[in-house]
């Protein structure tokens, strides 16, 4: 066995390619092209389907489903991403031999990395990008951005990923060694190269060589190879021969795939348990039970409501059901009677990222609206609504047209079934900065694909032990 060196020399490459070339061609092949700033002679390609816009001195690596689903669904000019990168106390194990390949021993080589995060944004304006790559000041380049773009066109996202100092020797060759893991296939963009045994790659011109001698990943240079008779193991890169080094060729954007968000792949159909008759019945013996255990608490909620502020001591806000149908969507009143004048005062302090309104400490609830709200008492009136049909037990969240209409994709799935008193949103969300509303999209469609008696059953089980949960903090 022999180690494979890795040598992080401005001057070394891979294939002909320096880590900030492999960087960018590592996003090329998912149809995003690389923008840092301070670069005023990059040419920003109007035929890429996004821009990744980073900081000069950073290259990173994350996953993209979270960021193509908040594209698709919310179609903001720009999506800004905190990248955390958490992997901490790494190592890795390095083979130390003498000149003549005998083996002496293995040393753990620590690499620490502890919560480094990074900034980076993503958009599909190509005028953005163009204005980014002109952006000289590393300290007010994210301000100016965002005073290019206004508010409602900004969205923001946290994932975890990656994050590299173009600028140190040791996270530019652990970038390369992360890639080699994290890049099956570096043909679709890299030519020049041929596969070597089940997950590595050697270049075109690099001698034969034993493919049962890698186990990869191992990202082997042009003129490069595994000694006869040794085994490299991976993750590993061998850098090219100075001397065979080839010259590296362009692709054409239009020769690759486009991505293609999750989202438009999600089924048009909703799961046959949410369209069958069983399900119908099992809301209609559901709420009967459920009124039945609950009307004795109405005499107590009437009387409350009406001595605070009087009536009325019902709510009914009209909702979209199935085919986007609406009714009036029933609750024990939890706000002051003035509750709408007031908000178009509080919108500025909007607390949620999506077209609801949320405030942790909203002054139009009422005293006895927030006993209610935190028991979830104030949605009793709702199981009429399921007796009446407008309703399920469990489903997405009941919202008018005014918050429906922001995505019409999402749109179409959730009114393809009928809303919930419950559902998998509110037994899931976290209040995330900047992530409330995409995960009530991620939510209720998860919820229209997956729909089981047994799901339904989880759900209202999860409820139940939040409502009790909150009666025992009280």
């Amino acid at each position: 066995m022999t180690s494979l060196p890795i040598d992080t020399r401005d001057e070394h490459t891979l294939w002909g390619y320096t880590p900030e070339q492999l960087h960018a061609r590592f996003w090329k092949a998912r149809g995003i092209q690389v923008v840092p700033n301070q670069m005023p002679e990059l040419e920003v390609d109007k035929r890429a389907e996004l821009y990744l816009l980073v900081d000069h001195t950073h290259m990173v690596i994350m996953p993209v489903r979270k960021v193509l689903d908040v594209l698709y669904w919310l179609k903001p000019d720009l999506l800004v991403v905190r990248v955390a990168d958490r992997s901490a106390n790494q190592y890795r194990e390095i083979v130390d031999t003498r000149p003549d390949g005998h083996f002496l021993r293995f040393q753990r080589s620590y690499e620490g990395n502890t919560g480094r995060l990074a900034r980076v944004a993503v958009t599909t304006d190509p005028h953005i990008a163009r204005d980014w790559a002109l952006m000289d000041s590393d300290r007010s380049a994210w301000a100016k951005l965002r005073k290019l773009v206004p508010a409602d066109l900004r969205s923001a996202l946290g994932v975890n990923g990656r994050v590299y100092a173009n600028t140190v020797d040791t996270d530019r060759a652990r970038f390369v060694r992360d890639l080699a893991k994290a890049w099956a296939h570096p043909d679709s963009t890299i030519s020049g190269i041929e596969r070597v045994g089940g997950s590595s790659w050697k270049g075109a011109n690099s001698p034969e060589f034993d493919a049962s001698s890698v186990s990869g990943p191992i990202w082997i240079g042009s003129g490069r190879a595994i000694p006869e008779g040794k085994v490299g193991v991976g993750p590993a890169v061998l850098w090219d021969d100075p001397d065979s080094r080839p010259m590296i060729s362009d692709i054409d954007w239009r020769d690759i795939e486009p991505i293609q968000p999750r989202s438009e792949r999600r089924m048009k159909e909703a799961a046959p348990w949410t369209q069958s008759p069983a399900r119908r019945i099992f809301d209609i013996l559901f709420a009967l039970c459920a009124l039945a255990l609950t009307l004795p608490l109405y005499p107590f909620i009437i009387a409350a409501i009406i001595i605070e502020d009087r009536r009325p001591i019902f709510f009914g806000h009209k909702r979209e059901t199935t085919n986007g149908n609406e009714f009036k969507c029933w609750k024990f009143r939890t706000m002051y009677r003035n509750a709408e004048q007031m908000k178009a005062d509080l919108q500025k302090a909007n607390e949620a990222d999506g077209p609801q309104f949320f405030m942790e400490n909203d002054p139009r609830i009422t005293r006895v609206g927030r006993v209610l709200r935190k028991l979830q008492l104030d949605e009793l009136p709702q199981f009429f609504n399921v007796l009446f049909g407008q309703m399920s037990v469990v489903g997405p969240r009941p919202s008018p047209f005014s918050e429906n209409q922001y995505c019409p994709g999402w749109r179409e799935a959730r009114l393809s079934v009928r809303p919930g008193v419950t559902g998998l949103w509110q037994i899931r969300r976290t209040r995330a900065d900047g992530a409330d509303f995409q995960e009530w999209i991620r939510y209720d469609i998860e919820y229209v694909e997956q729909a089981s008696l047994w799901l339904d059953l989880y759900i209202i089980w999860k409820t139940i032990a939040m409502v009790a949960g909150a009666l025992a903090r009280r």
